[in-house]
């Protein structure tokens, strides 16, 4: 039968290596600047933009075109800015010391959280006003058409880990700057040319590093096979290049407005560790289904690509799935018979622990009626449905 029991949390043998709070970004703060401090290396936050609008996520379900709220960026000017200094004040002690910070903004907000940046960092660890500038959307005729947005990078000292290389381009076959092309006498093309007395000369393979006006990264469209459904998403792309330059292998990763899960997506292809939080349910389940997507029945568990999802309390749902089992001596099959009130967007089936964190031994994505999971015999049997709101239902069976 569903029972509303206290579950803290969700373990994933794939997804991660990462975690995922569902909170809000200024509640969590404290314990996570106590908790992680001097530990993280790179802090990515795209937090809202103070647009005094409500932001949806759009999703195209078996039955329908939903349209599910997300969050509402309705903070006056004085709650924003304190929400953002309480957020900002603990990332500056989650960072190591080779740490950086880079925050996402637009015109709105960016004036104020750079001179609460330079107050909280210092200014002497100001990096770089990165200039995001894309080409979608519409046209303004009342002024200049606003076609980018703002991204401030700080670091925590002077022994900041940064790595332009990592980020370099070929320069390619194009002709540059009036360079004259040439061929040496290994076949190898080369441009020239002669400034101040000196000869420069770069080969079609030396890199070329990004400067402070991005350019060349595409803002996602609407039918771009990235797309989640969530009205603020990022490219790919744009964090590739911050986690490349700022981060390396193994190192922890944190974005405390995880919104779409670009950040934990990227993290996770890149082999860093994530720490990223949201307080939207929605936020949960987009990253839940775009960590697992692909890996629908693990067959082990040793931790090492765990993804966990950690919350006070879950946002139970309002419906019941209709759930049935069928044990042998070896495994136990768990049967997904329907749903009557609600489309479910993610099933899983595994054990409950006493400390209240579910270990999920086998899911799917988009379940329909006849959907089975096969398991090991477990002692207690728990499984969660989730709705595309990310409301949750558990069902705990003998």
């Amino acid at each position: 039968m569903a029972t509303p029991f206290s579950c803290k949390g969700e373990v994933f043998s794939s997804g991660g290596p990462g975690i995922f709070l569902l909170g809000r970004a200024e509640a969590l703060s404290q314990t996570l600047a106590a908790e992680y401090e001097g530990s993280v290396t790179l802090i990515y936050l795209d937090p809202p933009f103070g647009t005094g609008d409500t932001f949806s996520v759009k999703l195209s379900s078996r039955k329908a075109r939903l349209t599910i709220p997300a969050y509402a960026d309705t903070l006056s000017r004085e709650d924003y800015l304190a929400m953002m200094r309480a957020v900002l004040t603990a990332c500056h002690r989650m960072l190591a010391p080779d740490g950086s910070l880079y925050l996402h903004i637009d015109y709105r907000m960016s004036p104020y959280l750079r001179l609460m940046l330079d107050e909280i960092f210092g200014q002497a660890n100001f990096m770089n006003e990165i200039i995001w500038a894309y080409k979608s959307g519409g046209r303004s005729t009342r002024h200049f058409s606003r076609k980018h947005d703002t991204i401030l990078f700080y670091r925590k000292s002077k022994a900041v880990y940064f790595n332009i290389h990592a980020v370099g381009v070929p320069r390619g076959p194009e002709k540059r700057n009036n360079m004259k092309r040439s061929i040496d006498e290994l076949g190898r093309v080369y441009f020239s040319i002669r400034s101040g007395g000196k000869n420069y000369t770069y080969y079609e393979d030396t890199p070329i590093f990004p400067s402070d006006v991005w350019d060349d990264v595409e803002h996602l469209h609407q039918r771009d096979p990235e797309r989640t459904g969530f009205g603020t998403q990022k490219p790919e792309a744009l964090l590739r290049r911050i986690l490349l330059a700022s981060s390396r292998p193994g190192d922890l990763v944190c974005d405390l407005f995880s919104g779409s899960g670009t950040t934990a997506a990227v993290a996770a292809k890149l082999g860093r560790r994530f720490l990223v939080a949201d307080a939207s349910p929605v936020a949960m389940q987009l990253l839940r289904a775009r960590q697992l997507v692909g890996q629908s029945e693990p067959t082990f568990f040793d931790g090492g690509h765990a993804l966990r999802i950690l919350y006070d309390t879950p946002p139970l749902g309002p419906f019941s799935p209709a759930i049935r089992i069928e044990r042998t001596a070896d495994a136990t099959k768990v049967y997904f018979d329907g749903c009557a009130d609600a489309e479910l967007a993610y099933l899983a089936a595994g054990e409950l622990a006493p400390d209240g964190i579910f270990t999920a031994h086998a899911y799917a994505l988009m379940p329909v009626p006849g959907t089975a999971l096969t398991l090991p015999n477990v002692k207690r049997i728990c499984v969660q449905a989730c709705d595309h709101a990310g409301k949750m239902e558990f069902v705990s069976l003998p």
